[in-house]
């Protein structure tokens, strides 16, 4: 399975984005996808995830009411709306893949797929 997120780049702060995480291979219908920034000098962090099972999408507290999480499964795609950005959003973003048929977690060993990751910079 092979993950390709995009969308990222430079925007000021309150502005939108939307990045797209394309996956090949593999039943992404079955996957619970996920979405997990890190920025410079902190550690990798959870933002979102997406049940395959098409529960409601789960989000971290920093990011609630600003991001939304959905999913194309005809597209073998996840998306991450950000909107009302902020500069502390400011990280490289990566989607990842849990084939386990588990229905979400914040645990980024879990996950067995990971993109290469998109750079999102806010500026103030």
């Amino acid at each position: 399975v092979q993950l390709q997120a995009s969308g990222g780049g430079l925007v000021q702060a309150g502005d939108s984005l939307r990045l797209s995480c394309a996956a090949s291979g593999g039943t992404f219908s079955r996957y619970t996808m996920a979405w997990f920034r890190q920025a410079p000098g902190k550690e990798r962090e959870f933002v979102s995830y997406i049940s395959w099972t098409g529960d409601t999408p789960l989000y971290a507290d920093s990011v609630k009411g600003r991001f939304t999480t959905s999913r194309d499964d005809a597209k073998n795609t996840v998306y991450l709306q950000m909107n009302s950005l902020k500069p502390e959003d400011t990280a490289v973003y990566y989607c990842a893949a849990d084939k386990s048929l588990r229905v979400g977690t914040r645990q980024a060993y879990l996950y067995d797929y990971w993109g290469q990751g998109t750079q999102v910079t806010v500026s103030s």
